[in-house]
């Protein structure tokens, strides 16, 4: 077991592990916006408001969006300023965000009505701040976490810290199925208390616990300034930002492995409920609402406990191949694409819901493992001084590849509607006559019932880019040797 004083510096003291349990309850709060909106309650929020596939997809989109856009701006200044001023805005963002939703989901919709565009807009806004207050709580609870312990724990320790944002769908997922079964309003209230109120909080111990000066050279937490004078001297870590980062080869290679994969996770991640639903409705004639929103929320469950399980598993693994095994991060990357790979496999061949949920799990440790290990690669890449920043724009990088991903999933899943499909009407006709007419009822057309042909073909795709983005991770690990070499050559010319 890897000692915990060195130099005589005490890395469980109460300071230390008060910033990092508080670090992650603000992580386990702020990650509720995407995961719990389209898995909990997307589509009961659907159903009320007679939403299409594709409009619910945009709805999750726009929370992701929200987190995505402000990230650069909430790193630097995080950088700057600390986390004080991030997570005050992260306690307003939550507040508004869910309170608007919850408004908008207890006005519901006329029946035979759809929703106004001026609401749907509403709404696309609202889940958009709840995106704004996730990154804002994120960014304080990492840079904190990094900044108050060594590089050798920084995967485990910010690997804990984002686990927090992983379980935060099974937390609350288990709250909505404990205290309110089928009661989406009384959840949502949930969410505007329990998201907000806890950043308030940790305003009084989520802050850097500085390290030595003197440690490993420049501390952990060192100021920009101080890195910056370590540089001038010629020696120590990069210290790489701005315009530098945004020209380098490296940040794009690492942008598009991200891409792809954050874009394929999220794609699961945010229809897995619509997944389950056409499962068990292709399985089970006498349909019950009950059951079916159990099968939903059970998915939320074993994605967000692998989520939290893979997030933790890789900050070990990448300690260990780092510290023992002298390897670098890079070679994390190649394990994380190896592990979507399997789980597109798993996705594919699922074909009743009495299995879904070994895709779920591989989904969520693969999705867990790469979010798990980027803080780290981000940190030994390009530098500590200016993490959060640059962790910001790594974030926003997955924009396109998730709108892509998920709007092509809902399209899919749309044209294989009764309504739109005259096919998939004849089938279900054919197969399940006495089932037919209950759910055209109930569900007004909208939901495809035919299993897997609804989406596999989706699937398809991702599978083949998580190959890609296994190549990309290849080509990584020889980049960064080369240039981790050429650092080390130039630290023992000019510092000796």
């Amino acid at each position: 077991m890897t000692l915990v004083k060195r130099k005589n510096v005490d890395f469980l003291s109460t300071s230390r592990l008060a910033a990092l349990l508080g670090s992650v309850l603000v992580a386990l709060c702020s990650g509720t916006n995407y995961r719990s909106l389209c898995l909990v309650y997307a589509p009961q929020l659907g159903a009320r408001l007679h939403l299409t596939h594709t409009q619910l997809n945009i709805v999750g989109l726009a929370a992701n969006a929200g987190t995505y856009i402000a990230g650069p701006i909430v790193g630097r200044i995080v950088d700057a300023h600390g986390p004080r001023v991030p997570l005050m805005g992260a306690f307003v963002c939550c507040l508004a965000g869910y309170a608007g939703i919850k408004y908008i989901f207890d006005d519901g919709v006329a029946a035979g009505a759809t929703l106004s565009s001026g609401h749907f807009a509403m709404l696309v806004l609202c889940s958009s701040i709840t995106g704004f207050g996730a990154i804002g709580g994120l960014s304080s609870a990492i840079n904190t976490t990094a900044k108050s312990f060594p590089p050798s724990m920084h995967a485990t320790t910010t690997g804990l810290v984002i686990s927090g944002f992983g379980l935060s769908a099974f937390f609350f997922s288990t709250i909505a199925r404990t205290f309110f079964p089928g009661d989406t309003s009384a959840l949502l209230l949930i969410l505007v208390l329990a998201t907000s109120l806890p950043m308030l909080a940790a305003l009084f111990v989520v802050r850097p616990i500085p390290l030595p000066a003197n440690y490993h050279g420049v501390s952990e937490s060192s100021t920009v300034t101080e890195v910056g004078l370590a540089n001038d001297q010629g020696c120590l870590e990069p210290n790489i930002y701005g315009v530098q980062l945004l020209t380098s080869p490296d940040f794009y290679l690492l942008v598009m492995i991200v891409s792809l994969l954050v874009g394929v996770g999220l794609m699961y991640i945010n229809n897995v409920g619509s997944m389950a639903l056409t499962l068990y409705a292709n399985a089970s004639p006498a349909y019950d609402e009950i059951e079916a929103s159990a099968w939903q929320t059970s998915q939320v469950s074993i994605l967000s406990i692998c989520n939290w399980a893979g997030r933790i598993l890789i900050g070990l693994v990448s300690d260990f191949m780092r510290t023992h095994l002298h390897m670098r991060r890079a070679y994390s990357l190649c394990i994380v694409s190896s592990l979507f790979i399997i789980s597109q496999m798993a996705v594919i061949s699922v074909s009743n819901i009495d299995a879904l949920w070994i895709a779920s799990a591989m989904v969520g440790v693969a999705y867990g493992s790469c979010s798990g290990v980027l803080p780290s690669v981000v940190i030994e890449w390009f530098g500590l001084a200016h993490q959060s920043e640059n962790w910001g724009w790594l974030v926003l990088s997955p924009l396109p590849s998730v709108n892509l991903f998920t709007i092509m999933f809902g399209r899919n899943l749309d044209a294989h509607t009764p309504s739109q499909d005259p096919n998939t009407s004849a089938h279900i006709q054919h197969a399940i006559p006495a089932f037919s007419k209950l759910i055209f009822r109930n569900m007004s057309e909208r939901q495809c019932l035919i299993g897997r042909e609804c989406y596999v073909s989706s699937f398809r795709v991702t599978l083949m880019v998580s190959v890609v983005s296994l190549m990309l991770s290849i080509v990584a690990v020889i980049r960064d040797g080369r240039r981790n070499q050429a650092r080390v050559r130039s630290n023992e010319r000019v510092c000796g």
